[in-house]
C-alpha cells in the first residue's frame, strides 16, 4: 500500500466517536476531551502510517484508538507543573524550580491559601494595614538594616532601585561587573527600561577607584556594583570593594546600591565555604542599598529583597512599579516562614533544603546511595548494573561558580540497551526522575536527592529498566 493510501485508511474522528467502545467512554468522559484526546491519537497514527506501519480496517482503527484512549486522557488530565525528582547533583537548579521550600514555608502557604487571611488587615486595630508588616521586621532583624521592601524577583528588586532612584540620570558601573543572568537577561538591559543611563568605568579585568571618581559628574544619581555570582574572573585583576564604593559615595554624597544576586543570609565561610557575603555583612561594608534573591541561597520563594537606609528604600515602596512587582500572600507566607528559621542559624542549617543538601557530609550522601542500590536489587532491577561513584556536586542558581561539593552518585549502566534511553525512559516517568550522563554511565547524585524519595527513585529505576533498550 502507497503512502498517500495509508493516510487515506485513517478513520475521521466522527467516525470513531460512533464506535460502541468509545461512546462507553463518552458516558463517563466530557465530549470535548475524548474528542481531544482521539485527534491526538490519529495525529500519531498519521505519523505511524507515514513511517510504513501495517494498514488496518476501520474496525481495527476504533478498536487501536479505544485501546490507547485511556491513557491519552490520563496523561491530558497531567498538571503540567509536576512534581521532579532531582538527581543531577544541583542543588539550586533553576530549570527545576530552584529552592525547594522548608516544611514550615511549605505549611505557611498551605494555610493562607486554603482560606482567608490578614494579608493587608490589623487584627488589632481592625484597620487595613500593608502586607510588607508580614516580613519587613524579620528581614530587618536578620540583616541589621533601617528598612526593607520585597517584590516578585531580584531582577524586579533591580529594576525598582533604578527606576526610583535613578531615572533620567546616569549610574556608574565596571565593566567587569556587566553580568548576565538566567535567561539572557542582562544588566545592562534592566538598566535600559529602568530609564537610567549606564556609564561604563574601567576594563573587564580591572577596575580602580579612580575611574569611578573620573567618571562622576552632577548627572551621577547612583554608584552600583553587581557581584559576579555566576562567573569568576582570575589572572591580571582588580576591582573596588564594596566598602571603599560605600567611602566614595560617602564623600561625594551619591547613594551605593550592590547587587548581590543570590546573596545569603547565612555565614557560608563557617561552613568553610568562603567568597559569598551576608546581607548583614555587605551593608556593613557600606552600600545605602543590597538587593537579593529569595529563592537561591536563602532557600525560600522566588522573591526580590531589597534592604538598606531607610531614606533609599521608603521611596521605592510607594513608587508605582512597587505595585506592579508586589508579591502575593503565598510568596510572603513562604518567606516570613523561611526567614524566620533563621533566627537560629544552626535550626536553618537543617530545616532549610538548601542549606541542607550543601551541608550534609559525603559519607551520609553515600550512605543513600548504597541504600538505593539495594532497594532496586531488592525490587528486582536485574537490568542495572548499579555502583556508588564520588563526584562534586555544586551550588547551582548562579551561586558560588567556583565552588563544588564532594558526593556520592549511583552510576548505573545497562546489561542491554543504551544509558541515554534509560535517562530518557527516567526523565518521562512518573514522577520524571532528571539526571545527568557522564563517561557512558547515568549517574544519580544523591546529594540532591532525599531520603523521603529512595521508595519512588528506586521504583522509577525498575520500572525504566524493565522497558526494552
Amino acid at each position: 500500500m502507497s503512502d498517500p493510501d495509508r493516510l487515506r485508511s485513517l478513520p475521521s474522528v466522527s467516525f470513531l466517536l460512533e464506535a460502541p467502545g468509545i461512546r462507553q467512554v463518552l458516558l463517563l468522559t466530557p465530549r470535548p476531551v475524548v474528542v481531544d484526546a482521539i485527534r491526538r491519537i490519529v495525529s500519531a497514527s498519521r505519523v505511524e502510517a507515514a513511517a510504513g506501519a501495517p494498514p488496518r480496517t476501520r474496525e481495527e482503527w476504533a478498536a487501536h484508538v479505544l485501546s490507547r484512549l485511556p491513557a491519552e486522557i490520563a496523561a491530558a488530565e497531567e498538571p503540567s507543573l509536576r512534581r521532579v525528582i532531582n538527581a543531577t547533583g544541583i542543588v539550586i537548579h533553576t530549570n527545576l524550580g530552584r529552592a525547594p521550600l522548608p516544611e514550615e514555608a511549605v505549611h505557611a502557604v498551605s494555610s493562607a491559601a486554603r482560606g482567608y487571611s490578614n494579608l493587608e488587615f490589623d487584627l488589632a486595630s481592625g484597620n487595613r494595614s500593608t502586607r510588607l508588616v508580614h516580613v519587613e521586621e524579620l528581614v530587618l532583624s536578620l540583616t541589621g538594616a533601617e528598612a526593607a521592601h520585597v517584590v516578585n524577583n531580584n531582577a524586579a528588586a533591580v529594576l525598582l532601585c533604578l527606576a526610583g532612584l535613578a531615572r533620567g540620570r546616569e549610574v556608574l558601573v565596571s565593566r567587569g561587573e556587566l553580568v548576565e543572568i538566567g535567561g539572557s537577561f542582562r544588566i545592562p538591559d534592566i538598566m535600559a527600561e529602568s530609564g537610567a543611563t549606564l556609564v561604563e568605568v574601567g576594563t573587564t579585568n580591572r577596575t580602580r577607584l579612580q575611574d569611578y571618581e573620573r567618571a562622576v559628574t552632577s548627572k551621577t544619581a547612583l554608584l552600583l556594583k553587581v557581584h559576579r555570582s555566576n562567573f569568576s574572573v582570575s589572572g591580571f585583576t582588580e576591582e573596588v570593594s564594596a566598602a571603599m564604593l560605600g567611602s566614595l559615595g560617602d564623600r561625594l554624597g551619591i547613594p551605593v546600591m550592590e547587587d548581590l544576586g543570590s546573596g545569603a543570609f547565612f555565614d557560608f565561610s563557617s561552613a568553610g565555604i568562603p567568597g559569598t557575603p551576608t546581607v548583614r555583612q555587605a551593608l556593613a561594608n557600606g552600600p545605602g542599598l543590597v538587593t537579593v534573591s529569595g529563592d537561591k541561597l536563602l532557600g525560600g520563594p522566588q522573591a526580590g529583597i531589597i534592604a538598606g537606609r531607610k531614606a533609599l528604600v521608603d521611596p521605592l515602596k510607594k513608587h508605582p512599579l512597587s505595585r506592579a512587582l508586589r508579591v502575593d500572600k503565598l510568596c510572603l507566607a513562604a518567606l516570613a516562614a523561611t526567614l524566620a528559621l533563621y533566627a537560629d542559624e544552626r535550626r536553618a542549617a537543617s530545616r532549610v533544603p538548601v542549606l541542607a543538601m550543601m551541608f550534609e557530609e559525603e559519607k551520609a550522601v553515600r550512605a543513600r546511595a548504597r541504600k538505593l542500590i539495594r532497594r532496586v536489587r531488592a525490587a528486582g532491577g536485574a537490568g542495572l548494573l548499579m555502583y556508588v561513584e564520588k563526584a562534586d556536586s555544586s551550588p547551582g542558581g548562579g551561586s558560588m561558580p567556583d565552588v563544588l561539593i564532594p558526593t556520592a552518585c549511583v552510576a548505573v549502566t545497562c546489561r542491554e540497551g543504551r544509558v541515554e534511553d534509560l535517562e530518557e525512559r527516567l526523565r518521562r516517568g512518573a514522577p520524571p526522575v532528571v539526571a545527568r550522563i557522564g563517561k557512558g554511565k547515568l549517574l544519580l547524585d544523591m546529594r540532591t536527592v532525599r531520603d523521603g524519595e529512595l521508595a519512588d527513585l528506586a521504583a522509577a529505576l525498575v520500572s525504566a529498566a524493565a522497558v526494552p533498550g
